[in-house]
This record gives structure tokens, C-alpha cells and sequence, in this order.
């Protein structure tokens, strides 16, 4: 009973987190700086965060169990911070779409190394839910209403090497066991902030206009909720649950975003409700 109410805690708190990740966008579109930046800023405001929830919990850092598992945070937060900027290489190169689509090849990733990597037990009920969440995914991003203008291959192979190592923090995160989510939360956002910097400074700055108050709230609380309170979620459910159902439900995700996206803008269209019914579909079965 104890541990199904865990992971019915851990499921949950997934849920949320993905939900956070998916309503993003809603804030992104009114904060006028370039996504790497707003990546870093992102990286820094949770990192400062988290720092400060374990100092409001006067907890001390657990430095024994740090090293223990010292490698796989650094190779996770480099994982992480390089994923975004993939992800970021390749809306350069190619359409949203086809770029989102790609990256959420990182779920079907999961599923075929988690039993290698970490002796989950694969089942065909696992395999059909995770690729009928793709085939749901291919209307949710849109690519079938792309005018197949901007698919450069580097685009694709910017997206597909994102998905890998989205699928790689995913794994790695499996591995980090007895330190507190928050410090091991807080410890990616560092090493991803040091990967994102090199390239922001390089790349986006310095910057074309200052951002207004209120574009700066708003990072404050994409910082704050939707990245340290969301991730904070997200790495605690990891160590909870199976690979093979967070990779089922990632892409909830892509589909509050589009889901709220047509509820602000844009038209919903048949095959987004068809997409999105099966992407729940897929989710609610693989649990079952």
C-alpha cells in the first residue's frame, strides 16, 4: 500500500511537472530576449531558487552522498544545458515542427534503453502506448501543416541529438539515489548554466533592447515555477518511477502547449483533438 501510494505521489507529481513545462510558452512569447538567454536566466533564477528553499530548510549539504554520485550529476547537468542548446540549433535550421517533433523521439529512446541501462522489464502494452503517443504527436507539432520549407538535415539531426540526450539526463537521473531532490535539482541547474554561458556570450550578447518590469517578472517566475519548482518535481519523480512511464508521459507536455496555445490563438484543428486523444489515450493505458 506504501509504495503505491508513492508512486501514485511520484505520477502526480510527473503530471505537474509536465503540465509546468507545457504552459510555458504562454509566458516565453511576452519576455523579449533570445532562448539561450532566457535558457541561462532560467538555469540561474531556479538554481537561486532551490539554494534558497535549502537554506529556508537549514539543510546541510549531504557531502558524502555528493560524491557518490558526483560524476552522474556533472555529466546529467552538462546533459542538460547542451540539450537546450541543440534543441535551440535546431529551430534554426528547420521549422518548430519538425524540430519538436524530433526532439520527442526521446521518449521511444527511453523505452528501448531503459531495459539495457537499467533492467526494466519491456512490455508490448509499453511499446504500442509510446509509439501511439508519437503517432499523436506527429498532428500536435504541426509538421503536417508545415509548407516543407526549412527542413535542412542539420536541423533534424540538431533536434534527434537533443531527444538523445534529453533521454540521457532521463537515465542518468535514474542513477542519482540518496541525495535530496532539491540539492541534486539545484547542482544540474549549475552545470547547465556553465554550459549555456560560453554560447550566450558568444552568441546573443549584448542585447538588441532592455527588457521591460514586466518581461522581467515574468522570467522571475518562469524562473522560479516553471523551471526550479517544475524540475524540483520532475528529477524527485524520476527516482520513483520507471523510465517507461515518464517517457509515455513527456509528451503531455507538447500537448497542453499546443492545446493552450489554440485556446489563445490559434484554431484547433481535427487532427490536434485526434493527436491529443491519443497521446491521453497512450498515457492513461500504459498505467493500467
Amino acid at each position: 500500500m506504501e509504495n503505491k501510494k508513492s508512486r501514485q505521489g511520484a505520477l502526480f507529481a510527473l503530471i505537474l511537472a509536465m503540465s509546468m513545462f507545457g504552459t510555458i510558452g504562454i509566458f516565453r512569447q511576452w519576455i523579449p530576449l533570445p532562448s539561450a538567454t532566457v535558457a541561462l536566466a532560467r538555469s540561474v533564477i531556479g538554481g537561486v531558487f532551490l539554494l534558497l528553499v535549502l537554506l529556508w530548510r537549514r539543510r546541510r549539504p549531504d557531502l558524502k552522498a555528493l560524491r557518490r554520485v558526483l560524476w552522474p550529476l556533472l555529466l546529467s547537468g552538462a546533459c542538460l544545458g547542451a540539450n537546450w542548446l541543440l534543441l535551440f540549433e535546431a529551430y534554426r535550421y528547420t521549422s518548430v515542427a519538425t524540430a519538436t517533433l524530433c526532439y520527442y523521439m526521446a521518449p521511444i529512446l527511453l523505452i528501448l534503453l531503459s531495459p539495457l541501462l537499467l533492467r526494466e522489464r519491456l512490455t508490448v502494452k509499453r511499446i504500442l502506448c509510446v509509439l501511439v503517443a508519437l503517432a499523436g504527436m506527429v498532428p500536435v507539432s504541426g509538421v503536417l501543416e508545415a509548407d516543407g520549407q526549412g527542413t535542412d538535415p542539420r536541423g533534424v539531426l540538431f533536434g534527434l541529438a537533443a531527444a538523445l540526450l534529453y533521454a540521457a539526463v532521463v537515465l542518468l537521473n535514474k542513477r542519482i539515489k540518496g541525495l535530496d531532490p532539491a540539492e541534486k535539482t539545484l547542482f544540474q541547474f549549475a552545470v547547465s548554466a556553465l554550459v549555456l554561458l560560453p554560447y550566450v556570450l558568444l552568441t546573443e550578447l549584448p542585447l538588441s533592447a532592455a527588457p521591460t518590469l514586466p518581461a522581467w517578472l515574468l522570467l522571475l517566475l518562469v524562473g522560479v515555477v516553471h523551471t526550479g519548482l517544475a524540475y524540483l518535481l520532475y528529477f524527485g519523480a524520476l527516482t520513483r518511477l520507471p523510465a517507461q512511464t515518464v517517457a509515455v508521459f513527456s509528451y503531455i507536455d507538447p500537448l497542453l502547449a499546443v492545446l493552450l496555445s489554440a485556446f489563445f490563438s490559434a484554431p484547433l484543428t481535427l487532427p490536434t483533438v485526434v493527436g491529443g486523444v491519443l497521446i491521453l489515450g497512450a498515457a492513461i493505458v500504459s498505467e493500467r
